[in-house]
């Protein structure tokens, strides 16, 4: 049988998410690089991987899923077993592992991507950062660390007292956003600071870095 196959890019943040996932797992996997400049995703073979044209995609053995989330999610499940648990056991507790899911792909992520953007990405297309830009999304990335300052001062992580795909799926954004200014909205509130510097400090989130 096959074994498991992530189609991206070391550098994306949805495909590290993926590999974070794999790490945690200690499950072997081949990473197929797909190059973002020349726009591979954009064309065959990738679009019978992902229609949708974005990365990562995934395989496992016959089984092929596309979606970071998506497929942390699956990791998690299907290897609950194996490596570190990533999960919640308990219908309310799954619950609120959903909620915290849904909080970093839509209040979260939408706005830390973007200062991730303006203030890394853009350099490696040559473009030019729009402080304006950055000065507006710190306003709302700031709203969205006040509440999970308080959620923190309440259990160690964001869904429970141990750490979960909800923590786990903040971790590539905020790696990049440590090297920018936006820096100080984490370190400005007790909590955030100590919950990023733990989950950045993960085996995990090391060998991505690499």
């Amino acid at each position: 049988m096959a074994g498991i196959k992530v189609f991206g890019h070391p550098a994306s943040t949805a495909t590290r998410r993926v590999l974070i996932a794999l790490h945690e797992k200690e499950l072997d996997f081949e990473l197929v690089h797909i190059e973002l400049r020349d726009g591979e995703h954009k064309k065959e073979p990738f679009l019978s991987r992902n229609p949708f044209g974005k990365i990562p995609a995934f395989e496992d053995g016959d089984f092929k899923l596309f979606e970071s989330r998506a497929i942390t999610q699956y990791v998690a499940h299907e290897y609950a077993d194996k490596g570190n648990q990533l999960l919640s056991p308990g219908s309310k507790n799954m619950a609120i592992l959903a909620m915290g899911m849904e909080i970093e792909a839509h209040e979260f992520d939408s706005v830390a991507s973007k200062l991730g953007w303006e203030q890394i990405f853009k350099n490696f297309f040559g473009l030019t950062t729009d402080q304006a830009v950055v000065e507006e999304e710190e306003v709302k990335l700031a709203k969205v660390l006040d509440n999970y300052e308080a959620r923190l001062g309440e259990s160690k992580y964001l869904a429970c007292d141990h750490f979960t795909l909800v923590d786990l799926h903040h971790i590539p954004v905020i790696q990049y956003l440590l090297g920018t200014p936006t820096k100080k909205l984490f370190d400005e509130r007790p909590h955030v600071s100590s919950w990023v510097a733990d989950i950045t400090s993960r085996p995990s989130s090391q060998k991505i870095l690499l």
